[in-house]
């Protein structure tokens, strides 16, 4: 006969092939909530956050490109009051605020740290490389 008894064994179907044709789909699903399910669920979560933490002070750009200031906040409502112009205040909703200009400064940096930024660090190998 042509055909080896090592081939005909082969043919038979056996329980770990299953596994190994799912292998492919299971590390397409596992890369994809890696790189694009994972990350957009955390910028969600950021806007939300930034969207709760909104006061009276705040520069906001909307999602319709209006930049402005928040002149009222109410605590319940879903409406924020924005000055654009001297005297012009316009009423916008809350989630249509698309990104905070104003950002809050960490507490816990130092002087040290905040006059060595201003001196200059030395361009981006001072950054990736900072003196300690």
């Amino acid at each position: 006969m042509w055909i080896s008894p090592a081939y005909a064994q082969a043919a038979g179907g056996q329980g770990g092939d299953f596994f190994v044709t799912l292998l492919p789909l299971i590390l397409i699903f596992v890369v994809f909530w890696l790189l694009l399910i994972r990350p957009q669920q955390r910028k969600v979560k950021e806007h939300q956050q930034m969207i709760q933490n909104l006061k009276k002070g705040d520069m906001v750009v909307t999602g319709g490109g209006i930049v402005g200031k928040i002149v009222k906040v109410d605590a319940g409502d879903n409406l924020l009051l924005l000055e654009i112009a001297p005297n012009v205040q316009v009423r916008v909703v809350r989630h249509t605020v698309a990104e905070l200009l104003t950002k809050p400064k960490p507490a816990n940096q130092n002087r040290s740290q905040q006059q060595g930024d201003q001196a200059g660090s030395g361009g981006l190998l001072g950054k990736l490389f900072p003196r300690k």
